[in-house]
């Protein structure tokens, strides 16, 4: 949101540095974001000065260009000028060297040059190039009697302005105005000079009255719940035109365009009270009749852009007897609005329930003014006193008549309510015994009115424009905002008590294993816990019915919690190979979300849970293309191996864990690691499926594993070291002939069952599958390391081991030695 220094003095008597005052509204909470100088003019017209042409030739070498001199003040300048109307004797505004014009988002700056042989120290200047109109047919003259060397910013007189960028907080939608933030600012600055005499002066509009009955709009609303108040007017015999200069240079200042007379009125007063206005054409208002009420399904609407949009049943409109008008509180229609041959208008000020207007704006991917308003919550007693003041705006600027009389159906007024604080619970709120005038100051600076005072506290009356102030602590937080966070007094000393750290740390274990993985050339990434629902439904992987919806999405791709990591990631990836970048490997911590009925847990929600996954993708290069750099590129054997370096570096017995080939079908294979029922990692090649569906190219490798779970796993004792082995390890090797289903793991754990003394491990080193090795089989080359730690294996005991190896490996899986 952004304010304007010189509005707000027409509501303050500011007399404070708009630099010193933007400390002021961020120590209030009005957290300035942005501050910049305004100019009616951009560039203030900066060293353009009032010249006089003291002669004018044509130039000797070129026929369309002049070569003049101008008198700017007590010095002459040599100018070579191309417009076809200069003349001697004129008064022109001459751009000197060094000036900077300005078109649109280009700058120009002017410099000494020689034109065709001539020397030129300035430029005499059309309007359009310098801001002032749009017209390029020749250089501005200006009247006679104007003195050289004026500058031009004085002859013009160029409004300044400063404007504040407001970081507005949702809960703030009484301060999204000038007169709202205005309000603040009469408290704040009372309270930071220590004085009494800031007062917020109010437009006046005592002034209104019915000028005739000549134009009757019925007004009939047949929702009250979406919207409890409707009041409107009508003005006729008005004149569409452009708007005076001070009401186009107050709405440009704070960067809405300027279109008619009563558009920006409107758009004025919305800005100026916080309170939207909307002005339909009587003329197109069919039957007099204004309806608010629901649509049916899918009825097609044509709004102010220009697109069709498909009705929702539970969007409000503004219909006439016919057909729909307007978007409740979020946009108007193509077809009912102000136009140049519009004589006559209805001026809607209407109050809509917040929820409502916060639906239909993100149904329809639409952020208004009006509905950033209505969605914050609106003063529904402020919309007579925006009417009035908006109508006596229109006859200042457009003419007319008020042709009826206000028409207001407001059936269960909004009253105000009290709240009773005590002083011991602000101050132990707080932290600070604050003095009580200072704390009734306050309160009446923000116009919450004292009912009652007692020595113990007060009861206050709340206005209804401060829609977030329900409870005590809501009283206590607007006497500390304005107090100021920076007069809260601290203890030197600092209170703290001896705390042991869980064991693991898993804060420290989870930045060990992220630096581990950036050592291997991954980045990490953090991706929104939302996502849409669209990839649940398609993918039937996962359930669901297990999907944490939300009940108020802010759109389509943001309704749900995750269930996985996948599709972050893999839309990370999307984005990247989008961009050219084939070789990528990320991994991303976060949790996921389930819904679970009768899932009941002793700490956290009953029906629902959350897991901690660690998800890593690679695909393309291992290693950045380099011309020392082997060209290896990720496969599934490179993201398994990063598991079980994992799974060493964080201590657990991978012999403990059960290996099987994964049945997930976001899969075109992979492997499952699990502990017991529980499954600990997934590896694989993601499904081209998958990948289609979230815009991925290339192949994906990834390991999904259970962050939660693997903490279980982590030993809890201290890591304990053995001496080096006195005796030396044997090799033996044997090439098994096995059928294609048994895999190496099953004859590594039949390894491990038959002999636990001498064993230490068993590795893979050759597959063959071919010539001479029957169909249906495959040879596995395994290699077996053998240690006796109190003496040297002799040749009888090797051999007897491996006997006994090779006998379980026939019997078990029918292996034949090759």
């Amino acid at each position: 949101m952004k304010l304007s220094y010189n509005w707000l003095k027409d509501y303050i008597d500011l007399d404070v540095d708009p630099l010193e005052l933007s400390t002021i509204l961020t120590d209030i909470g009005l957290e300035v974001e942005g501050f910049e100088e305004f100019q009616s003019i951009k560039g203030g017209l900066k060293d353009v000065v009032i010249g006089e042409v003291l002669t004018c030739e044509k130039h000797a070498n070129a026929d369309k260009l002049s070569v003049t001199t101008v008198d700017v003040g007590g010095k002459v300048l040599p100018i070579v000028c191309g417009a076809p109307n200069v003349a001697k004797g004129q008064k022109v505004l001459v751009a000197t060297v060094g000036t900077t014009l300005y078109g649109g988002d280009e700058t120009f700056k002017i410099k000494k040059a020689k034109i065709r042989g001539e020397v030129s120290e300035g430029m005499i200047c059309a309007e359009d190039e310098l801001g002032l109109g749009s017209s390029h047919d020749g250089i501005m003259v200006l009247p006679p009697e104007v003195k050289p060397g004026m500058p031009a910013a004085k002859y013009f007189d160029i409004k300044k302005d400063f404007i504040y960028e407001i970081g507005l907080t949702p809960n703030r939608g009484d301060a999204a105005s000038h007169i709202g933030s205005a309000r603040d600012l009469v408290a704040g600055l009372n309270r930071y000079f220590n004085t009494r005499r800031y007062h917020l002066n109010l437009p006046e509009v005592d002034d209104f009255q019915i000028d005739n009955h000549d134009l009757d709009i019925d007004v009939v609303v047949k929702d009250t719940e979406a919207c409890p108040r409707y009041s409107g007017i009508t003005i006729k015999d008005i004149q569409i035109k452009e708007s005076p200069e001070w009401l186009k240079i107050k709405l440009e200042s704070i960067g809405i365009r300027p279109i008619n007379n009563v558009v920006d009125i409107t758009n004025f007063v919305l800005q100026e009270t916080g309170h939207p206005l909307h002005a339909f054409d009587a003329a197109k208002i069919k039957g007099n009749k204004v309806v608010v009420r629901k649509l049916t399904n899918q009825t097609p609407f044509v709004t102010l852009d220009e697109m069709e949009r498909k009705l929702h049943p539970d969007d409000l409109m503004i219909c006439n007897e016919e057909e729909g008008m307007c978007i409740a509180g979020v946009f108007g229609g193509a077809d009912s609005g102000v136009t140049g041959k519009t004589t006559a208008v209805f001026l809607e000020s209407a109050y809509f329930d917040p929820r409502h207007v916060r639906k239909t704006a993100k149904r329809h991917v639409l952020q208004t003014d009006a509905s950033f308003r209505f969605e914050r919550g609106a003063d529904p007693n402020i919309t007579i006193y925006a009417l009035k003041r908006a109508a006596l705006l229109i006859k200042e600027l457009a003419g007319g008549t008020i042709s009826s009389e206000i028409k207001d159906v407001y059936p269960k007024p909004v009253e105000k309510w009290t709240i009773n604080i005590l002083y011991a619970h602000v101050d132990r709120l707080i932290g600070n015994v604050i003095d009580r005038n200072i704390i009734k100051e306050i309160v009446q600076d923000l116009e919450m009115e004292i009912l009652e005072e007692t020595a113990d506290g007060l009861k206050l009356l709340i206005p209804t424009f401060k829609v977030d102030v329900v409870r005590e602590v809501d009283v206590v937080e607007e006497i500390l905002r304005i107090y100021g966070y920076n007069n809260v007094k601290f203890e030197n000393k600092i209170h703290s008590s001896v705390s042991l750290r869980q064991k693991p740390d898993l804060e420290k274990l989870q930045n060990e294993v992220a630096d581990y993985l950036v050592g291997q050339g991954f980045s990490e990434i953090i991706n929104n816990s939302l996502t849409k629902s669209e990839y649940i439904e398609r993918n039937k992987v996962f359930d669901e019915r297990h999907s944490v919806k939300l009940l108020n999405p802010l759109s389509k791709d943001l309704d749900i919690l995750r269930q996985t990591l996948l599709f972050g990631g893999l839309e990370v990836m999307a984005y990247n190979q989008n961009r050219k970048v084939n070789d990528f490997k990320i991994f991303e911590f976060g949790k996921t979300y389930f819904k679970k009925d009768n899932y009941d847990k002793k700490r956290g929600v009953k029906n629902y849970y959350e897991e901690k996954h660690l998800t890593f993708f690679a695909t393309g290069r291992v290693q950045p293309e380099a011309w020392n750099a082997q060209k290896t590129f990720s496969d599934f054997y490179y993201v398994k191996g990063l598991i079980f370096s994992l799974l060493r570096k964080l201590g657990i017995n991978e012999n403990r864990l059960k290996i099987s080939e994964t049945s997930n079908k976001n899969f075109n294979y992979g492997l499952q690691l699990s502990s017991g029922e529980k499954v600990l990692a997934q590896v694989g090649s993601i499904h081209r499926e998958l990948l289609k569906m979230t815009g991925v190219k290339n192949e994906v490798f990834v390991a999904d594993i259970n962050w939660d779970l693997m903490i279980q796993l982590i030993p809890r004792h201290d890591l304990q070291y053995v001496p080096v082995p006195k005796f030396p390890s044997v090799r033996r090797d044997l090439a098994l002939v096995v059928d294609k289903d048994v895999h190496f793991d099953d004859l590594k754990n039949l390894a491990f069952h038959t002999d636990k003394k001498l064993l230490k491990s068993v590795n893979i080193f050759d597959i063959y599958e071919g010539d001479k090795v029957p169909e249906g089989k495959k040879s596995y080359a395994l290699s077996f390391i053998l240690q006796d730690e109190n003496k040297t294996l002799t040749d009888k005991v090797i051999d007897k081991t491996m006997h006994r190896l090779q006998q379980t490996f026939e019997k078990e899986t029918g292996a034949v030695l090759r």
